[in-house]
């Protein structure tokens, strides 16, 4: 699943009139090259969630035949879901799982078929060092475990893997990750992996110009 669902307020005045997924990088968009490297992983299937502007997103990758998968649509109007309750919305679309969700307003060179998780957890999260815009982190790993208030932290990537049983007792409507996130790390769940090769948050225009060379 790539979640594109965002208003992308701090991407603005750019963002006004274009989703923050369709925004390029190089010439191609950020949306599209998630697409191009969930292909290549020999990911068959792919949901994208929309909301503002989400009607670009559908026009400009159709039903992803010409990337080689299937795109499904979960729309969410007339306003976001957050992330725990888009994915949740989408659940329907998304089959028995494990599911990859990625961030669409990320750049990224993270190869998705070395995305696992265990039998015995229901998520797994990918770190990476802490951006500059983000230097307390997130999360601690601990071997191949997340823990939560680590005195070393990285910082969530926004690429994740989930078991259906991650969203166990949760109700359809708009709510935030980091509080399932949190249960399942206190619940022993929640394995981790950090990833040290390209990853950007395009946040801001200033981020997007200095991708492009700017």
């Amino acid at each position: 699943m790539i979640l594109a669902a965002g208003r992308g307020e701090r991407m603005r005045p750019l963002t006004d009139a274009t989703p923050k997924p369709l925004l390029k990088v190089h010439g191609r968009s950020l949306i599209e090259r998630h697409v191009l490297a969930l292909a290549r992983a020999s990911i068959p299937s792919i949901v994208i969630n929309l909301s503002w502007l989400g009607e670009q997103i559908r026009a400009s990758l159709g039903n992803g035949s010409r990337y080689g998968v299937t795109i499904h649509y979960s729309d969410e109007q007339p306003r976001p879901l957050e992330t725990a309750g888009g994915i949740f919305r989408a659940l329907p679309l998304l089959g028995a799982g494990p599911i990859a969700v990625i961030n669409g307003d990320v750049f990224t060179d993270y190869p998705f078929e070395r995305l696992k998780i265990g039998p015995d957890r229901d998520a797994h999260l990918v770190l990476v060092d802490n951006p500059p815009h983000h230097p307390g982190g997130d999360f601690g790993l601990n071997g191949n475990s997340i823990i939560a208030g680590a005195p070393r932290q990285l910082t969530f990537s926004g690429i994740a893997l989930y078991r259906c049983a991650f969203f166990d007792g949760c109700t359809d409507g708009a709510f935030p990750l980091k509080p399932v996130l949190l249960r399942s790390i206190a619940a022993g769940r929640c394995s981790g992996e950090w990833y040290d090769g390209l990853w950007e948050d395009v946040g801001t225009p200033e981020r997007l110009s200095a991708l492009n060379g700017g």
